[in-house]
């Protein structure tokens, strides 16, 4: 596929090579994908590449670039580097790039090249630069898109109409006007046509001119009669010449047009009639008819006689040149010969006559009829007597006067024919009568009456006067619909100008009077339209049934008599409901508040959401995008529960995605976001984190001095807000002085009130409650704290052996009180306790100092260990035994100071 035309000369004179321009042909089918190669412009080039060169010899690395990204740089992509020429993602299609046309359209510095298909190929022109500038050259580069078959024949109409004279010869040529085209070129455009079904007298020929365009030709191969078959229906099939080969077909209609190919007949040769002597003017006679088998002014007939008809025959009778109708024109009488011969010619264009004889023989009779004399009263024209319809009743007509010529005999006279007619005598008057009518006229019941006034005289001989009665139509009929309630229907979202129906009312009367009209009534909206003249309804419009869902309105019919006359007729439009309105959520989102422990499958909230379709496309089901383990929502009422009872201190809000989605099909849904807080209850007493045991015990210094911060009680809620909030109090005490310490009911901080004596020295047992202040009940721990007031502890064993002992302690049920404060009166005062015991020490003898030191150690070591037995022996009288463990909602974790 590759054809290059320029190469270098060498690589040792690359300078010299490099500095001209150069033109690369390539060539490849259209619609090939992406990431076809091309060619590599390097290797048809002969440009040296990295690989290939020396490291002493190394040159700057090459450079490909289009010139310009026209029209042409949208098919292809070039490599930078590789300077490899791809197809790109556009596909390329010979068809639309290249038109029938010669020259070329230059975008920038790349061009498309397009010629006839039969002609020069279809180029795609690019212009690419190579760089450095050691390297430098312009390339041209033409790449050649070859046809491949992807059109299939067509036929610029779907009915081709062809006229082909019925007396066509055989071989007769006729080009069909409208060939089939094919952008494809060469082999692959339009090659062969062929009949489907050719009716034994037809085949087609293609011709082939100067420009390679091919023309059908229709051949008639037998003979034609329109009379036999005025046309003839077939397929023209036109083939392309790819493989496989493609077909377009359109609908060949052959119309054989006529030729006076065909002259009048009469189905009879002689014609037989007898006529009475007696008979009156005007009398038919007979009526000949001749048929001519072509069409138009090539079967017109007209009728004559013939040259051998005798004169006082052609006066006696009248022949019609148009009907062929033959009428007594003169008055028989007595001389009038009795047999006359009338040869009738039925004369065609360009054809020889045919011919009929017709033989009249003429009865004579030896007495006269009666005479029938009219006397018109309505409007009479040539025999006819016209009368409006709604004319009132006994409407005269005529007077008709019968008599006898010959006076010799008596005449009477009666009407006969159906029809609201009465003939009777008018008096006083003999022979004198009057035609009158007995009822309304109708013309929609019946146009047109023929009755007959017979004469007859009491020898019984009859004659007959024929009178014609033509209603003349008059507006008295209003339009009818054909239903009084047309109820229609149509979907929502329809398309601008949609056709809903056609209004149909009919008019009894006739002419003008029965044309009618229909118009909208003043109730109906703006946006539906009615034609005047077909009564085709439509709507202007999309019409949205959640924005109304019935219409109704009245239309009109009105005919175009003077006055005009109307009806009407109510519409009812019904807007049926199409899924298009996705589900939507009252609110983005819910919030929900939940206290804790609410028992589960309790309802915690109602999601409300509507959907403004109808039916199932309006049915709405809900789910649970996230947390489906956790919680549940009833579809039907929206109702959103928890499986499982919520615990605010495991997790205190819950997030959810619900989910909407209707019935429609396809579904719409949308979604909204909940959020559900717990809301706390006291259902977590106090948990007491310090002390840790109710065996541990803390040495006091009898130093200590008042006000000094002992130790402290820390204790923690799970809840929240004042469910967390926790009161520190002493409920019960035991000891040598147990109101020296004090608790602060804020920090839990324990205090010492006063100071310590020498009676003050022992184990202090503090019963501490840690209350919270739930609602309605605040829920509490308790604690023991245990200290032990001395200046050492040289025993151990003992204290823990005290510790473990039962103590009998008094609850003092005080609340504690969280914002009382101890007063400075009382800080004061057991401050200077210690002042007064320094100076009273400081007065005693430095001379026996180190001698009653060492007793008083002595001493206070004996009595403090006999006061301590005292104090714990002692019994405190209590309002009540307490069980410490009892006091303690919940245990804790036991560990020794």
């Amino acid at each position: 596929h590759l054809l290059l035309f320029l190469l270098f000369v060498g690589p040792f004179n690359c300078f010299a090579s490099y500095s001209r321009a150069t033109e690369l042909f390539y060539s490849l089918n259209e619609g090939l994908p992406a990431g076809v190669l091309i060619g590599s412009l390097a290797r048809d080039l002969r440009l040296p590449t990295a690989g290939g060169q020396h490291p002493a010899t190394l040159r700057p690395p090459l450079s490909f670039t289009l010139a310009s990204h026209g029209l042409g740089g949208q098919y292809v992509q070039l490599d930078n580097r590789s300077g490899e020429l791809h197809t790109s993602a556009v596909e390329i299609d010979r068809e639309a790039l290249c038109v029938e046309s010669s020259g070329a359209t230059v975008f920038g510095s790349s061009a498309v090249s397009s010629s006839s298909p039969s002609s020069e190929p279809c180029l795609l022109l690019l212009d690419v630069l190579v760089l450095p500038q050691e390297y430098f050259r312009l390339v041209k580069v033409k790449i050649a898109i070859r046809d491949v078959n992807d059109n299939a024949p067509r036929f610029p109409v779907p009915h081709i109409h062809l006229s082909v004279p019925e007396n066509a010869p055989v071989n007769t040529r006729l080009a069909i006007e409208h060939p089939a085209l094919d952008p494809d070129m060469g082999t692959n455009s339009v090659q062969t046509y062929r009949l489907r079904d050719n009716y034994g007298v037809f085949t087609l020929d293609v011709e082939e001119n100067e420009s390679g365009e091919r023309t059908p030709y229709l051949i008639v191969m037998g003979a034609l009669d329109r009379e036999t078959q005025e046309e003839y229906v077939t397929v023209i099939i036109a083939e392309d010449g790819g493989t496989p080969p493609l077909v377009g077909s359109a609908t060949l209609t052959i119309g054989i047009s006529d030729i006076n190919d065909n002259c009048p007949q009469f189905n009879n040769s002689q014609l037989n009639v007898t006529l009475y002597g007696n008979s009156s003017l005007g009398t038919h006679v007979a009526t000949v008819h001749a048929v001519d088998m072509d069409l138009g002014s090539n079967a017109q007939v007209t009728y004559s006689y013939s040259q051998k008809v005798h004169q006082p025959s052609r006066d006696l009778f009248h022949l019609n040149e148009s009907t062929g109708a033959i009428t007594l024109s003169a008055q028989v009488d007595g001389d009038t010969p009795k047999l006359h011969r009338l040869i009738i010619l039925g004369n065609g264009p360009g054809c020889i006559p045919a011919v009929i004889t017709v033989l009249v023989t003429i009865i004579k009779v030896m007495m006269r009829p009666p005479e029938v004399v009219p006397r018109f009263i309505a409007n009479e024209v040539e025999g006819v007597v016209y009368l409006k319809e709604l004319e009132p009743i006994n409407t005269p007509i005529a007077f008709f006067t019968i008599k006898d010529p010959d006076e010799k005999y008596k005449v009477s006279c009666y009407l006969d024919g159906d029809g609201p007619f009465r003939l009777s005598p008018y008096k006083p008057y003999n022979n004198e009568y009057l035609l009158e009518t007995t009822k309304p006229l109708d013309f929609e019941t019946q146009q047109l009456y023929e009755i007959s006034v017979v004469a007859w005289n009491s020898e019984g001989f009859r004659v007959n006067k024929v009178i014609k009665v033509q209603v003349v139509d008059d507006n008295d009929n209003s339009p009818v619909f054909s239903e009084q309630l047309i109820e229609l229907s149509i979907e929502e979202n329809n398309v601008p100008n949609a056709f809903l129906t056609k209004l149909h009312a009919t008019d009894a009367d006739s002419g003008e009077r029965g044309q009618v009209s229909y118009f909208l009534g003043p109730d109906a909206p703006s946006y539906f339209a009615l034609d005047k003249t077909t009564g085709v309804l439509t709507v202007s419009t999309q019409l949205d049934r959640e924005e109304k869902e019935k219409y109704r309105y009245t239309v009109k019919a009105v005919d175009s008599g003077f006055p005009p006359r109307e009806s009407i007729a109510t519409v009812t439009i019904t807007v049926l409901d199409k899924n298009d309105n996705s589900p939507r959520f009252i609110n983005k989102d819910f919030s929900f508040f939940v206290p804790e422990n609410f028992p589960g499958f309790g309802e915690i909230g109602v999601i409300s959401v509507t959907d403004a379709d109808a039916g199932q496309n309006g049915w709405v089901a809900l789910s649970v995008l996230n947390g489906s383990d956790i919680f549940v929502i009833d579809t039907g009422k929206g109702v959103l529960r928890a499986k499982v009872s919520l615990d605010r201190e495991q997790q205190s809000s819950y997030t959810l995605w619900i989910e909407a989605v209707d019935g429609g099909d396809p579904a719409l849904s949308s979604t909204a976001k909940i959020t559900i807080l717990l809301l706390d209850i006291n259902d977590n007493p106090p948990l007491v984190l310090f002390p840790q045991s109710n065996m541990s015990y803390l040495l006091v210094l009898p130093s200590t001095l008042p006000g000094s911060p002992i130790t402290e009680v820390y204790a923690v809620d799970k809840d929240t807000g004042m469910n967390a909030v926790i009161a520190y109090s002493i409920i019960g005490r035991r000891g040598p002085r147990p109101e020296s310490f004090r608790i602060d009911p804020k920090t839990g901080n324990i205090t010492l009130e006063e100071s310590l004596m020498q009676n003050d020295y022992g184990l202090y047992r503090l019963l501490v409650k840690v209350s919270d202040h739930g609602y309605p009940e605040p829920l509490h721990s308790t604690v023991m704290v245990n200290l032990f007031v001395n200046d050492t502890v040289s025993n151990e064993s003992y204290i823990e052996s005290l510790l473990r002992k039962e103590p009998d302690i008094s609850i003092e049920e005080k609340q504690p009180q969280i914002s009382i404060e101890p007063t400075h009166k009382n800080m004061e005062s057991a401050s200077c306790m210690p002042t007064l015991v320094a100076l009273s020490i400081i007065s005693l003898g430095s001379i026996a100092l180190v001698t009653g030191m060492g007793i008083h150690i002595c001493l206070r070591k004996g009595k403090r260990h006999h006061r301590e037995d005292e104090n714990l022996e002692v019994q405190i009288p209590l309002n009540g035994r307490i069980n410490l463990h009892m006091l303690e909602k919940k245990p804790v974790e036991i560990s020794n100071i």
